[in-house]
């Protein structure tokens, strides 16, 4: 036996030494992580509604606050504070501004609202690109038609489908008449 060590003491050095690793890989390396302590989380039954996520939720949607120039500024100057109880960080509150439909006319504009197929929303959302009047609606040529169409988003299509250029002409020529006999009655 001892010749056999002293002709192979070089492989048995490496096997020694692969078994060594492989136990160490086996007991050390691959033991998982265990959390330890009486920390609590957000999710654990009983515990406090999350104050970063709610006042997430209660924040105004980022584009209202881009929109704005003076609630850029607001929310630039704004700076996360710690709630001492709970040690959470807290959201600066914003407060929350609710969307402006128009359902009447703008000064200086017409009731949009009495062209089929465009409803309040839409209304306002041409408010904010400066169309306020039949006019400006019935002298649209086909590429500011295509032009509006594209900044309608999930409305778009509906310029030429319930003729908004057409209604706009004899609402614009104050035909009441005409359009009543085309269009039917609105509003």
């Amino acid at each position: 036996m001892p010749e056999l060590i002293e002709a192979y003491w070089p492989y048995l050095l490496i096997a020694l030494a692969i078994g060594i690793a492989v136990g160490w890989f086996i007991f050390v390396a691959n033991r998982k992580t265990s959390v330890t302590g009486e920390r609590r989380d957000v999710l654990d039954e009983g515990a406090d509604r999350a104050q970063r996520n709610q006042a997430l939720i209660d924040a105004p949607p980022a584009a209202a606050n881009l929109s704005n120039p003076a609630n850029t500024q607001e929310v630039a100057h704004a700076t996360a504070t710690t709630d001492a109880e709970a040690g959470a960080p807290v959201m600066p509150s914003v407060p929350a501004e609710k969307p402006v439909v128009h359902t009447e006319p703008q000064s200086g504009g017409d009731d949009l609202t009495r062209i089929k197929g465009l409803g309040p929303k839409l209304a306002a959302m041409l408010n904010g690109l400066g169309i306020s009047s039949y006019s400006q609606i019935a002298n649209w040529s086909e590429e500011e038609v295509d032009r509006i169409d594209s900044e309608l988003g999930r409305f778009q299509g509906r310029i030429r489908r319930d003729s908004w250029v057409e209604q706009a002409k004899l609402l614009a020529a104050g035909d009441e008449t005409g359009f009543s006999a085309k269009f039917g009655q609105n509003g």
